[in-house]
């Protein structure tokens, strides 16, 4: 028995050296997968950056829209889900702060004032120290700098022919199907592309330049009806990269959807009904406001997508709006994101104050004003809809700037006005020194001025100032009045200023919205938040 002891302990040695060794083969498979699977990981991340910075055509997933809903690329877990775009056209600094003290006083607060990230935007385009809606917004889509009136095209893109004529007459394009550009991705395909549901919102024509932009891609602003295609699913000349279509549409312009010789009023110069068409593809159409409202949570009908238009051309300024046929940019916003947000991959939403811009053009100054007023009331509603699902904006990201600035100027010196009210005009009315205001300050002539004027505009006084007939409340009271301007432009003129614009951002991945940027960073930024 005694030589059987060795013999045993040396077995039972053999069989822990046999346990060590498997157990250090184990550990070392395992090392080596780690290892393998971290290289996979940091190469997807890495793709998953360079996606982000390149930025190509061939990026854009070339499917129809079962597979854009899919997604073709892994989005990062990081990304916001929804995004929020607003752009106030000609909402420049000076008409932000002048609208603020109009709403406000001077010591009150928007909600555009809370954002924590703020940056400016330099707005200039291929070809202009200025660049105009189009411009401006296909910077911001697409990160490309293009000519004036283009839309989301490569910048070799030419909007006028050799004779310098626009190429499009009476909301036809005729720009050239080759040989003058080529389309470029715009961030809403992008988003459309991953899963996300889109959509747009103006008190605009649907088809004007700043919500045209995400969508289509064409030559030539004006070619308004041909825009119009470009939104039906499926149908001639529509964007085969919309797949089934935008999800919520909300605005004005039914002129350029309905048949020639409509007698709710058309432009087309064909017989194509574009709602019948939207309608066949899954859209609910509407065209009042009590319509919209009962689309509203407490009311529930079921919706797929929303074709939205409540006047034949442009929607009415907020002083004039009829409210029981027209919503209010507040109301349409909210509304689009209670259809939006039942996307579960999220959204990406696009909203203009486009009636800002078109009274600034005019030199209607209240207007303006009031329209800007609408333009953060609706801001102030987006986040209220917003932080009900989403507390602390970590899923959303919220960003407000203008496509370019205006020649609307506020003269200083003047006391505190406080907030306007139907009886004290504030900062609409005539300025009225700090030293005395009893008083209304006097030019070199002796006659009163308001503290708004225009750079450029439609009411400059035909001949000496002191032949004029004198400024004082009661007229500033005309909702219509026509503020004063230094140089003198035909009605209809646009008068865009070329001073940097400011943006706003506040939620998730908005860190980086600051300092001094080119519009066409705007869109890099845009997109990295989205993870696209």
């Amino acid at each position: 028995m005694e030589t059987q002891r060795p013999r045993r302990r040396r077995s039972r040695s053999r069989k822990r050296a046999t346990k060590r060794q498997i157990t250090w083969l184990v550990l070392v498979a395992l090392g080596i997968g780690i290892a393998i699977w971290t290289r996979i990981l940091v190469t997807r991340h890495f793709d998953e950056t360079i996606f982000v910075a390149s930025g190509t055509a061939s990026d854009v997933p070339k499917s129809k829209d079962s597979a854009a809903r899919a997604g073709t690329k892994v989005i990062p877990a990081t990304a916001s889900k929804n995004l929020i775009l607003f752009v106030g056209h000609g909402f420049g600094i000076a008409p932000m702060t002048a609208t603020r003290i109009y709403a406000t006083g001077e010591d009150g607060e928007f909600a555009i004032d809370r954002f924590p990230e703020t940056a400016l935007v330099r707005t200039s385009s291929r070809n202009a120290m200025s660049g105009d809606s189009a411009a401006a917004m296909t910077a911001y889509m697409t990160g490309v700098k293009v000519d004036n009136g283009v839309l989301s095209q490569t910048a070799d893109t030419r909007p006028y022919d050799e004779t310098g004529r626009p190429q499009a007459a009476h909301g036809e394009t005729t720009c050239p199907t080759v040989g003058n550009g080529k389309r470029v991705p715009t961030l809403l395909e992008l988003a459309k592309g991953s899963g996300r549901a889109t959509g747009i919102v103006t008190t605009g024509r649907v088809t004007q330049a700043i919500t045209a932009a995400s969508y289509t891609h064409l030559c030539q602003r004006d070619g308004e009806n041909t825009i119009a295609t470009q939104l039906v699913p499926g149908g001639p000349e529509s964007n085969a990269r919309l797949g089934e279509g935008l999800d919520v549409i909300l605005g004005g312009g039914w002129q350029h959807f309905l048949p020639k010789e409509d007698p709710r009023g058309s432009v087309r110069s064909d017989t194509r009904d574009l709602f019948a068409e939207m309608r066949a593809k899954g859209y609910a159409v509407i065209g009042r406001q009590s319509e919209l409202a009962a689309l509203g949570p407490a009311n529930a009908q079921p919706i797929g997508k929303l074709l939205g238009l409540f006047n034949r051309s442009q929607m009415g300024y907020s002083l004039d709006r009829a409210a029981t046929t027209e919503p209010g940019l507040a109301e349409m916003t909210t509304h689009a994101i209670d259809l939006l947000q039942r996307n579960p991959t999220g959204y990406l939403l696009i909203v203009e104050g486009n009636r800002i811009g078109d009274a600034l053009d005019g030199s209607l100054a209240r207007k303006a004003l009031q329209d800007g007023r609408a333009f953060d009331d609706a801001i102030a509603a987006a986040l209220e809809k917003v932080r009900a699902l989403d507390p602390d904006l970590r899923n959303t990201t919220i960003v407000v700037t203008a496509d370019h600035d205006h020649t609307m100027v506020m003269n200083g010196n003047g006391t505190l006005s406080g907030r306007t009210v139907e009886i004290r005009p504030g900062v609409l009315g005539v300025l009225r020194g700090y030293a005395d205001p009893t008083q209304p300050a006097l030019d070199a002539s002796g006659r009163p001025y308001t503290t708004l004027v225009f750079g450029t505009g439609v009411k400059r006084v035909k001949g000496p100032r002191s032949q004029a007939p004198p400024l004082n409340d009661l007229a500033i009271a005309d909702r219509d009045l026509r503020y004063e301007s230094a140089i003198d432009v035909t009605e209809g003129a646009s008068t865009i200023g070329g001073a940097d614009v400011l943006l706003s951002a506040i939620g998730a991945n908005t860190s980086r919205f600051h300092g001094t940027l080119d519009n066409t960073q705007v869109f890099t930024l845009l997109r990295e938040a989205m993870g696209l």
